[in-house]
């Protein structure tokens, strides 16, 4: 009975590519998601027009800020099944450094007090950023647009002499969604990425203009003329969700994580195939050794960046680790 095993251990061996190790150990991804908003200051400057009928003033304005709105995240994957192999880590920011708009105003004023809404374009840089990071490899991917937009919003203003308007502003301002997804396999790692911001913001601010009256003769309101001024404030919104997948480098076959090691056999290119167990487990798996992959086949070794041990793709040799019964089942040609 030795002998007929013996045998047909050996048949196995003698063809690489046979359907006995044509399966490939499937690691499960480690998978992650994360959601999150920001707040941020903003500051800037505008410069308008007014006219007035009456208690009525409109006008058109224009204004510019830099802000600083940057929504950012920093997320643990889901630990992987095996202990010895690193954790998966993600980072997504989408941010946005500056906008711009051009607006319509209609007003009512009461004496030295205005109230006014207004809405119109909006334009700014949109900037979205993700990395994801197994072991020693990572995927970086990015989305940069100069988007347009919409903004509505309202104020109220103190002419607190007739030259000069302090002012409290309130802005809705949407630029849609921008998004990004990215995969590749990097060293050995399938990595997998989307994001998605939703690059809305709200902003209120408080300004202070100079008002120039119109140069022409005649009657004119007391809040006609071109206006220019500056403002600060704050802006929150920015909302970003993101979700990632990343499978962790191929299992680990260094030797020095492993004990009981015993020689069953070797392949046609030398390869041998060992019985044994792993550091922290009693399960006795059936396998080959990475340093001597290293030697006769490097292309199917990795090296862990974190830890620095080997890890064999096994994919590439044509066959797949098992545990001891599944190779004794393969050795006596059963069904598993």
């Amino acid at each position: 009975m030795k002998i007929r095993t013996i045998v047909a251990i050996a048949a196995l061996l003698a063809v690489p590519e046979s359907s006995a190790f044509a399966q490939v150990l499937v690691i499960p991804p480690s998978v992650g998601s994360a959601s999150a908003s920001a707040a941020g200051w903003l500051a800037g400057a505008q410069l308008g027009y007014n006219w007035q009928r009456q208690s009525f003033v409109y006008g058109l304005e224009g204004d510019v800020s830099l802000m600083n709105l940057n929504t950012s995240m920093t997320t643990a994957l889901s630990p992987p099944p095996f202990p010895f192999l690193p954790t998966s880590t993600a980072t997504t920011n989408a941010k946005m450094d500056w906008y711009g708009t051009f607006r319509g105003r209609l007003g009512w004023t009461a004496g030295p007090v205005l109230f006014y809404g207004t809405g119109g374009v909006a334009y700014g840089n949109v900037e979205l950023n993700s990395n994801v990071t197994s072991g020693g490899s990572s995927l970086p991917a990015q989305a940069w647009s100069a988007r347009a937009g919409y903004v509505a919003g309202g104020g109220i203003e103190y002419m607190a002499r007739p030259d000069v308007i302090f002012s409290v502003n309130y802005q809705y301002v949407d630029f849609g969604r921008v998004s990004l997804a990215s995969s590749a396999t990097v060293s050995g790692t399938p990595i997998s990425e989307t994001a998605t911001a939703r690059m809305h913001f709200q902003a209120v601010t408080a300004g202070v203009s100079w008002l120039f009256p119109p140069g022409d003769k005649g009657p004119h309101g007391a809040w006609e003329g071109m206006y220019v001024g500056g403002h600060a404030g704050g802006a929150w919104g920015d909302r970003t969700t993101a979700s990632y997948a990343a499978t962790p480098l191929p299992l680990v076959s260094d030797a020095r994580l492993k004990r009981d090691i015993t020689l069953v056999g070797r392949r046609d290119d030398g390869l041998g195939l060992y019985r044994y167990r792993y550091l922290w487990s009693d399960t006795v798996y059936v396998g080959v050794m990475a340093q001597e992959v290293a030697l006769i086949r490097p292309d199917a070794v990795v090296r862990g960046g974190l830890d620095g041990y080997l890890r064999v793709d096994y994919s590439r040799l044509g066959m797949k680790l098992m545990t001891l019964p599944e190779w004794d089942a393969r050795a006596k040609g059963e069904r598993l």
